[in-house]
């Protein structure tokens, strides 16, 4: 027993999705070099697009006198807090897909692999699925701050150790959200709460967010003063029990040459993420396989009389809803109910297009405040152009997630609808004509 050698279960994971997701690389090379070519282009072209937009955006927020600074330092504050609750609610989202909704899970939790290992490696996972998108925007911002700034060499190889850092913990939080929501987020009521809960949040931070209006009285007084009353409600950000402070401060005193104020916020950093890391990998198994043995037990929960063995069938509020649209056939109809059951039972899938809905609710809000300021009829058509633009935007990130993969996310069953009677071509004229009305519904 003693010659028994340990196996790294987790070493042993990273190594088999990373040998697979090498041949996936390659074999997409191997595929077709234009569209891997035409992929590269864009991750090259997107970083020096947004290095040159960010880097003239801060250095004309710079050439204020007075104002440069502040405003620079308040904006990097209010972005990493922000980016902060996006991504722990990315990883809420993307942490409750990898562990209760994946094929892979099911899988490793039937082979001799302990619990905390599996949680483990899918806490990686799910951290580095949730995190590339934030890295790959926050990248060339980071570096046009310090080249505005001009920050010294080690500006650029510390600084990627505080966002290193700093994505760790929203991804532990994330995962222990998932954990909790497992027992209860199947359920129609807790969704129809949580999107109701979410809403009215929205709204409250929209109207509390609101800057205050600056009069001419407060124009005669000193510029300092009125810059603090226009930022008093981004205050939040300053808040100093926050990770978003922490990353902020390091990397603004790092800038700065304050390398003793660098050094504490990195420790503060490092210290919560070595112990909050730490009750992850070894003390959060155990919920795991709870909470994942209580989601592949959960049973339908019906209460109505059944003959023979089996319940009878009633309408529900969707199949109730779907008769509204008396003009189109049943079976169309019935696609219809299908695909709606089958979006509000996929928590991505809601849960992504509720933060799209948040971000719409919050830009239309104030939209209204900062529109009824205007008085030059350049800042009017530029704000037209630029609402025409967030609405398109908008309407593409909709489409891209939703719309087009409506056909590839049948997956294999598609040949069940290819079979039937409604048709390959019905179906695609159903689902063109529902996601068209549902697009044009939001944009206006």
């Amino acid at each position: 027993m003693n010659g028994v050698v340990p196996i790294p279960y987790w070493r042993l994971l990273a190594r088999v999705n990373r040998i697979q997701n090498w041949r996936r690389l390659k074999s997409a090379v191997a595929r077709s070099r234009l569209h891997a070519f035409l992929m590269s282009l864009f991750v090259f072209g997107y970083a020096w697009l947004a290095y040159t937009l960010f880097f003239k955006g801060l250095q004309f927020t710079s050439s204020f006198p007075g104002l440069g600074p502040v405003l620079i330092e308040r904006m990097m504050f209010l972005l990493f807090a922000f980016l902060f609750l996006l991504l722990l609610l990315s990883n809420v989202i993307i942490s409750f897909t990898n562990l209760f909704r994946n094929r892979e899970t099911q899988f490793l939790l039937s082979l001799p692999v302990p619990h905390r290992s599996i949680y483990r490696w899918k806490l990686f996972e799910s951290g580095i699925l949730a995190s590339w998108a934030f890295l790959f925007l926050i990248a060339p911002l980071v570096v046009a701050y310090g080249a505005t700034h001009d920050a010294p060499w080690h500006f650029y190889v510390i600084s990627p150790l505080f966002v290193a850092l700093f994505v760790v913990l929203p991804g532990i939080l994330g995962s222990w959200a998932a954990l909790g929501l497992a027992r209860w987020v199947d359920q129609v009521a807790f969704r129809v709460a949580v999107v109701v809960v979410m809403i009215w949040l929205i709204v409250i931070a929209s109207a509390w967010l609101q800057p205050e209006t600056v009069t001419d009285e407060m124009l005669e007084t000193r510029v300092l003063d009125v810059v603090d009353r226009l930022l008093a409600r981004t205050r939040f950000s300053l808040f100093p029990y926050l990770p978003s402070y922490w990353v902020s401060s390091g990397i603004t005193q790092l800038v700065e040459g304050a390398l003793m104020g660098t050094l504490f916020f990195g420790l503060v950093l490092l210290s919560h993420t070595l112990f909050f890391g730490y009750l992850a990998s070894t003390r959060s198994g155990r919920f795991f396989y709870g909470a994942i043995s209580a989601v592949n037990s959960r049973g339908g929960g019906s209460t109505a009389s059944s003959v023979f063995g089996q319940a009878p069938f009633a309408p529900r509020i969707l199949d109730r809803f779907a008769k509204i649209l008396w003009w189109g056939r049943s079976d169309a109809r019935a696609l219809l109910v299908k695909d709606m059951r089958t979006f509000m039972r996929d928590a991505t899938q809601w849960g992504q297009s509720l933060i799209l809905l948040g971000l719409l609710i919050a830009y239309v809000v104030n939209l209204q405040h900062f529109s009824h300021r205007l008085t030059s009829d350049f800042w009017i058509d530029l704000t037209s152009y630029l609402n025409l633009g967030a609405c398109a935007l908008n309407l593409a990130t909709l489409t891209t997630r939703f719309v087009f993969p409506q056909i590839s996310l049948e997956g294999r069953r598609i040949w069940i609808i290819g079979m039937a009677p409604l048709g390959l071509r019905r179906t695609l004229i159903a689902k063109f004509l529902f996601c068209t009305a549902v697009s044009m519904a939001v944009t206006m």
